[in-house]
């Protein structure tokens, strides 16, 4: 395994993230745990959860399940580089008002508890903010934040889906406060959705933001999945899928050429990119996650990346010069 700093973060992670959301949802409690045994063993350290995962009236299923893995003990918790995240609704009655989704700092303190309780750990690596919440003061923000750091509960903060300006602005209150401020960046990324390209992949670059790109493989539709009859089972609706046909079925050819799966390929492109740290790849299966770990040997030259391109066009470089002149 390949591993990297996260952002301008002094630590290393490794290259693939393992992405835990289908953890007691598609997949069960033993098939969950032979995947991370599988990521350990593979020299995966960075795994990804969120407490919402279970869904619903089971939100913090997965944590629980990734808890009970680290309770059979063996260098498990040790091993991991720990990454949930708080915002959203966790259908508990006690926070009563303050159920719905957002931020503030009462549901970061009472957020992160749970999380540590279901997790089966006094700390969290990476704690990320699920999405942005423009309604909520910065200084709130990055006092709760400097607390559970303080407390030793937390060691760095990251954000997931935020804007460009989001991230601007989260780094300069963070800066004003004598804070290191976010290390990463959590974003939709892939072949088929590359506007990141315009602003948050060049802002977290320039403001020390190491991104972790989910979906990507687009729901299955960058998997090679359009070529089964019944379109794979996540490849997105038929209408999204016959809109794409002709991409899909000439980077299905070009890989062909290649010699290499499309899925590999997506993340070897993934990879390729300077301002990516890790992508997620959120299995469901054992076999899934074997398949996945040989997209870091996958190295694509100028020339691949340059057809890749040609099939995928990205928004036209970095804003602005992408659509000013």
């Amino acid at each position: 395994m390949q591993y990297a700093k996260l952002g301008r973060s002094g630590l290393r992670v490794s290259r693939l993230c393992l992405g835990t959301m289908n953890f007691g949802v598609d997949t069960d409690e033993k098939e969950s745990f032979r995947i991370m045994d599988a990521a350990m063993d593979a020299g995966i350290n960075f795994f990804d959860t969120a407490n919402i995962y279970g869904w619903g009236e089971n939100a913090g299923r997965t944590e629980e399940i990734i808890g009970k893995w680290f309770r059979q003990g063996d260098g498990r918790r040790e091993h991991t580089i720990l990454a949930t995240k708080v915002y959203g609704d966790m259908h508990d009655p006690h926070d009563g008002p303050n159920r719905e989704a957002g931020l503030s700092a009462y549901k970061i303190r009472r957020h992160l508890e749970g999380s540590l309780k279901r997790l089966q750990t006094d700390h969290i690596e990476l704690y990320q903010m699920h999405h942005v919440d423009r309604s909520v003061n910065w200084n709130e923000l990055w006092g709760a934040f400097e607390t559970a750091s303080a407390q030793g509960k937390i060691g760095y903060v990251g954000s997931s889906n935020f804007a460009g300006w989001d991230i601007a602005l989260a780094q300069g209150e963070a800066k004003a406060r004598g804070h290191l401020g976010l290390v990463s960046e959590q974003h939709k990324y892939n072949l088929l959705c590359r506007l990141p390209e315009l602003e948050v992949l060049p802002a977290s670059q320039a403001l020390g933001l190491g991104v972790i790109p989910w979906s990507p493989l687009d729901g299955g539709l960058l998997a090679g999945n359009h070529r089964r009859k019944d379109g794979g089972r996540r490849s997105g609706d038929a209408k999204r899928l016959e809109r794409h046909r002709e991409q899909l079925d000439a980077y299905a050819a070009f890989c062909d050429e290649l010699g290499e799966p499309e899925d590999l390929v997506s993340l070897a492109w993934l990879l390729a990119n300077p301002a990516v740290t890790a992508p997620i790849i959120g299995v469901r299966t054992l076999d899934q996650f074997k398949r996945s770990l040989r997209a870091v040997e996958i190295s694509l030259d100028e020339s691949a990346l340059k057809r890749i391109d040609e099939i995928f066009p990205g928004p036209g470089g970095e804003a602005p010069r992408a659509y000013a002149w």
